[in-house]
C-alpha cells in the first residue's frame, strides 16, 4: 500500500473545507516545507474518550444492517488483538478494524507501553483505520517512546478525506526522543468524514512504541449535565510546578492520574486526574499496594511496608475508588508515589468524606478535576507528631489539600469555566484533634497556591476564582 501525501494549495483548499478554527488555532494556515500543516502539536496529560458505535466499512458503502455512523469518540489499547510480524495486514483491535505496515503489537519488555500490549513501528511503517470517523472529530491524541535502546524517530499524523485516496500531514512532525511515554494532541477539528494513519517518517530502523490512540468527537459531551460522561486528560487545567526531570519536581504521567514526585521528600508534590462516571465501574478494590517503577531506579521510592509501625495511613491521593472501571486502573492507584502519610481521623473520616461527596456529584452527572497533595511538615498520627517516617526518607505533612473544579459533564472544559463555576478547595489538618466534616475546611485557591508556590490553574485563570472560598453543599 502506498502513501501519497499532496501538497500545495489544493490541499489548503481542502483543509479550508474540512477543518473550523478553535481557539488554538492560527488564523491562516500556513505551508511549511511545503506541507500544508492544520496546527502545531501540543504536548499535555492524557485526555481520553470512549467508542459507542459498531465500525463501518472503509470502502465508503455501509451494510444496510449496519447503517449507523461512527460519530463516537474511542481510545485505542491494543492490548484487545495480536500481531506479531511486521509484514503488512490487516489487525482487529477493538476500536476496529486498522491496516499495520512494517509494524506489529509488541509484548516485549523493551516495548514501552501503558498495559501489557502497544504498537511498534519501524523504517518508514504505519497504523492506518480500515474505517472513516463519519462525522469527522475534535481532536487526536497518542502517546509515544523510543523501543528498547533504539534511537530517535520522527513520525506524524496523517489524514484523508477520500477514504484513502489521497494523504496530507496534519499537524507538524514529531521527534520521539524519550523512553517514557510522552503524550502528542493535536486540537485541530474536522467537521467532514475522515481517517487517520500513525505514520513514521524518519529513523530509519529505530522502532517507535504507540499506545492510547485517542479520537475525540464532538458526541462526547454538551454541556447541561445531561451528556454521557467522558475519562479527560489529567492536566487540562495545567500543571501546577511545570514537572520535568528534576529530582525534586519529576513528572510521571499516567493513564489515570499525573503527577510531581519529590525525591527529597520521598512523596509526591501533587498529583492531578479527572473524575467522572466514565471512570468508574465494577472492580474491586486491588489492596495491591508497591514501589512505583516508573521512578527512576536513583529514587527512594517507598515499598508497602515504608509505612509500617509508622502510625500513619498510607493515604490516597488519587483515590482507589475513582478508579474502578478495569483491575489494572484501580491497582495504578496503589503505587506508593500515589500515597502520602495521613493520620488515620484525617485518611478514613475528613478526608474520605470529600471523596465520598465529589464521586456523589460525578453521579449527579457532573464531572470533576481534581489536584491534590501534601502540603507543610509535620503531622500528628496513632503514635504522635513525627516530621518523618520511613527512617527519614518521607517528609509527613502539616496538612493535605485538594482542589476540585465541578463542571456538568460536557466538552471542551476550559472554554466552560467562569467566574460562577464552582470550586470546592480545602486544606485539612494532618492530625488526629480535627473536625470530621470537611466543610469545615473549605479556603481558596490563592490560600493553597501561596502555602504550596504552585500555579494552580495555570491554563485557566479568573482571579475571583481562585479568591472564591466555596459555601455549597456538604452532602
Amino acid at each position: 500500500m502506498n502513501i501519497r501525501v499532496l501538497t500545495g494549495s489544493a490541499v489548503l483548499a481542502l483543509l479550508a473545507f474540512a477543518c473550523q478554527p478553535t481557539e488554538l488555532m492560527p488564523e491562516t494556515e500556513e505551508i511549511r516545507n511545503e506541507i500544508a500543516v492544520n496546527e502545531p502539536l501540543i504536548i499535555v496529560g492524557k485526555v481520553d474518550a470512549e467508542m459507542t458505535f459498531d465500525d463501518v466499512k472503509s470502502e465508503g458503502v455501509k451494510d444496510p444492517a449496519s447503517l449507523q455512523e461512527r460519530t463516537s469518540g474511542f481510545t485505542e489499547t491494543f492490548e484487545n488483538a495480536s500481531k506479531t510480524s511486521y509484514a503488512g495486514a490487516n489487525a482487529n483491535l477493538s476500536s476496529g478494524s486498522y491496516y499495520m505496515s512494517d509494524a506489529l503489537i509488541g509484548t516485549s519488555g523493551s516495548d514501552r507501553k501503558t498495559g501489557s500490549r502497544a504498537a511498534r513501528v519501524r523504517n518508514t511503517g504505519y497504523v492506518m483505520m480500515n474505517f472513516n470517523m463519519d462525522a469527522g472529530f475534535s481532536s487526536v491524541s497518542v502517546r509515544h517512546a523510543k523501543y528498547g535502546g533504539d534511537g530517535n524517530s520522527t513520525w506524524s499524523f496523517i489524514i484523508s478525506y477520500d477514504n484513502g485516496g489521497s494523504w496530507y500531514y496534519y499537524g507538524n512532525s514529531v521527534t520521539t526522543s524519550s523512553t517514557s511515554l510522552q503524550t502528542v494532541t493535536v486540537n485541530t477539528p474536522v467537521s467532514g468524514s475522515a481517517k487517520l494513519a500513525i505514520y513514521k517518517t524518519g529513523g530509519g530502523s529505530n522502532r517507535i512504541n504507540f499506545d492510547e490512540f485517542k479520537v475525540n468527537t464532538g458526541s462526547s459531551g454538551g454541556g447541561g449535565g445531561t451528556s454521557s460522561p467522558t475519562r479527560d486528560g489529567n492536566l487540562v487545567f495545567g500543571d501546577p510546578s511545570k514537572a520535568g526531570t528534576s529530582s525534586n519536581n519529576y513528572q510521571v504521567d499516567r493513564y489515570e492520574y499525573s503527577y510531581a514526585y519529590d525525591n527529597s521528600k520521598g512523596r509526591a508534590r501533587w498529583v492531578s486526574w479527572h473524575l467522572s462516571n466514565a471512570w468508574r465501574g465494577g472492580a474491586s478494590r486491588q489492596d495491591d499496594f508497591r514501589a512505583d517503577p516508573s521512578l527512576p531506579s536513583s529514587f527512594f521510592r517507598a515499598d508497602q511496608n515504608s509505612y509500617r509501625n509508622s502510625g500513619f495511613d498510607r493515604g490516597h491521593i488519587c483515590p482507589s475508588a475513582d478508579r474502578t472501571y478495569s483491575t489494572s486502573a484501580n491497582s495504578a492507584t496503589f503505587y506508593m508515589s500515589n500515597m502520602m502519610p495521613q493520620s488515620p481521623r484525617n485518611n478514613q473520616q475528613t478526608w474520605r468524606y470529600f471523596e465520598d461527596y465529589l464521586r456523589k456529584l460525578a453521579d449527579q452527572g457532573n464531572e470533576i478535576h481534581i489536584i491534590a497533595g501534601p502540603a507543610g511538615q509535620g503531622g500528628t498520627g496513632r503514635n504522635g507528631y513525627a516530621s518523618t517516617i520511613a527512617s527519614g526518607n518521607i517528609d509527613v505533612p502539616s496538612s493535605t489539600w485538594k482542589v476540585a473544579i465541578v463542571l456538568p459533564n460536557g466538552s471542551s472544559d476550559l472554554s466552560r469555566v467562569t467566574a460562577s463555576t464552582r470550586v470546592i478547595t480545602v486544606n485539612i489538618p494532618n492530625n488526629q484533634t480535627h473536625g470530621t466534616s470537611w466543610g469545615s475546611y473549605r479556603t481558596s485557591i490563592d490560600y493553597i497556591e501561596s502555602i504550596t508556590g504552585f500555579n494552580l490553574l495555570s491554563n485557566k485563570y479568573i482571579a475571583s476564582l481562585e479568591a472564591k472560598i466555596d459555601n455549597g453543599p456538604t452532602n
